[in-house]
């Protein structure tokens, strides 16, 4: 343990993306709209999580090198890195939209602020986070991420201390079934919040730049070994708090009729479980904003850097990417419906994550004794079909009801 704790952080701070306020909407609305029908999409989200996370931190590690750096080296014809490039941006801005909002949320429970208000001061927070990165290096960053998602383990987790599922319901849960299109949506969503194209695109500029190349032998076997201790160190973090999300929707939340919002679910944790799981709630909900958003802007400018070769000021960055959250919030769109549709917009990334992660991890030549094993490039695949399945069942049921069509999920 002595030689494997010092090289434990990048993991825990990529896992901080599967904490963010989307992942708050869409597994608090899942459990007060159907209960815990969509326990085994969290549960699924979370080991796909894990395998992915850790072929993107080997990455770096075997090959001193991003993901967005690979793909860029690798793809000759411009247009084609320029349209890569589009898409994952896309995916950064609907982070952010996420991570704003819902720190913009959360100042509004804490201290009644304006949603724009809230929204700018999230976004000015974690650029002077990523500041700290810029000029004190990887490690301190890495602190305050960490500080952070204690924060946010104890303000989601504790509501399902105080109001624990029921056996039968949560056991019940492991079953794989959907009931309409709105849970299939939902589980979408989840999905999108757990394996985040952005995660996957940091975590092996995170290895990179805290080990950089390292070389085999010992060495490379010792990080590595480190590198699965801190993966699953994050993942079981992040997928508990999870879970005690979806689990706290179920049993705290299936009463609320209508349109389902932060600040309902605010008020009635602040009724049934009392006022101090509220407000750790709302803790919560704000150190996820600040957390996932500082790490999010990380990402969207090394995939900038790594896919068309240009480095834009984090001011001029965090200036751009933030407008379409400010403007959400100035059209008074209801922000946890913003939060899920925003997961949704991510889940249709993971596949041009996930395919050129595995296409590099697989190739001797590039990533040497850190090759996959057939097994791990089996799995790896299997996870990628699963989620891309479920992007074209929403697209096709999605439109078949617009077409007047009756589908049964």
């Amino acid at each position: 343990m002595r030689r494997v704790l010092p090289l434990l952080g990048p993991a825990l701070v990529a896992g901080v993306a599967y904490l963010d306020p989307g992942n708050v909407a869409a597994n608090m609305t899942a459990g007060a709209r159907y209960g815990y029908l969509l326990v085994w999409v969290v549960i699924l989200g979370n080991l796909i999580a894990w395998l992915v996370q850790y072929l993107s931190a080997k990455l770096g590690i075997a090959t001193g090198r991003s993901l967005p750096q690979l793909i860029g080296e690798r793809t000759a014809n411009p247009w084609m890195r320029r349209a890569y490039w589009a898409q994952a941006e896309l995916v950064a801005i609907a982070t952010d939209v996420a991570e704003v909002i819902g720190g913009a949320v959360a100042l509004q429970l804490l201290f009644g602020l304006p949603l724009v208000l809230g929204g700018l001061i999230t976004a000015i927070v974690s650029l002077g986070i990523l500041m700290i990165q810029n000029r004190s290096g990887a490690r301190i960053f890495e602190w305050i991420i960490i500080a952070l998602l204690i924060v946010i383990a104890v303000g989601f987790g504790i509501g399902v201390v105080v109001a624990p599922p029921t056996a039968d319901g949560f056991f019940g849960g492991l079953v794989p079934r959907f009931t309409d299109l709105g849970s299939l949506l939902l589980a979408t969503s989840i999905l999108g919040a757990t394996i985040m194209p952005h995660a996957i695109y940091a975590h092996s500029a995170l290895t990179r730049d805290r080990f950089g190349v390292v070389d085999a032998g010992a060495a490379r076997t010792r990080v590595l070994r480190a590198t699965r201790v801190d993966v699953t160190i994050a993942l079981v973090v992040a997928g508990t708090v999870n879970l005690a999300m979806l689990l706290v929707g179920a049993s705290t939340l299936s009463g609320i009729t209508g349109d389902l919002s932060l600040n309902q679910i605010f008020l009635v944790l602040g009724t049934t479980l009392g006022p101090a799981i509220a407000f750790l709630f709302a803790l919560g909900l704000l150190a996820s904003g600040l957390a996932s958003t500082s790490v999010g802007a990380y990402a969207g400018a090394e995939v900038m850097s790594g896919l068309l070769k240009i480095r834009v000021s984090l001011m001029t960055r965090r200036a751009i990417t933030v407008i379409p959250a400010v403007v959400i919030l100035a059209f008074g769109v209801n922000p946890l419906w913003a939060l899920i549709f925003s997961q949704v917009v991510l889940s249709f990334g993971i596949p041009f994550a996930l395919i050129p992660l595995i296409h590099f991890t697989r190739k001797a030549s590039l990533m040497g004794s850190a090759v996959n094993t057939t097994t791990t490039t089996v799995l790896a695949v299997a996870s990628a079909a699963i989620v891309t399945a479920l992007n074209v069942a929403l697209v096709v049921i999605t439109l078949a009801q617009a077409l007047g069509s009756s589908i049964n999920v």
